[in-house]
């Protein structure tokens, strides 16, 4: 079992940022990737960046590439998403999520992932 907390979200004007950050509990957090993904009103649940297990290897969505970074500390069970140059389309709950890299499945897709946060909520205004 793997539970995941977000924290950090909140209400920033465009060009401001914040860092998310997502707290693992559970055991052997260092076997997962980790990914974060967004989802707006009336969309669907949107991949925003996923690192994985050893921090070396990362991938953004053209979206949010250049501005958004994903680091993890696997020694403090800790994943982060600095956002950077935000925008009012960024508007969305933020979620992190657990994927198990023994597991197959695409990084991109939700459905690749076993564990979940509850979100977090990140407005940002015009």
């Amino acid at each position: 079992q793997v539970q995941l907390v977000e924290s950090g979200g909140g209400l920033v004007q465009a060009g401001g940022s914040l860092r998310l950050s997502c707290a693992a509990s559970g055991r052997s957090f260092s076997m997962y990737a980790m990914g974060w993904f967004r989802q707006a009103p009336g969309k669907e649940r949107e991949f925003v960046v996923v690192v994985n297990w050893s921090g070396g290897y990362t991938y953004y969505a053209d979206s949010v590439k250049g501005r958004f970074t994903i680091s993890r500390d696997n020694a403090k069970n800790t994943v982060y998403l600095q956002m950077n140059g935000l925008k009012p389309e960024d508007t969305a709950v933020y979620y992190c999520a657990a994927h198990d890299r023994r597991n197959g499945g695409s990084w991109t897709a939700p459905e690749a992932y076993e564990y979940w946060g509850r979100g977090t909520q990140v407005t940002v205004s015009s």
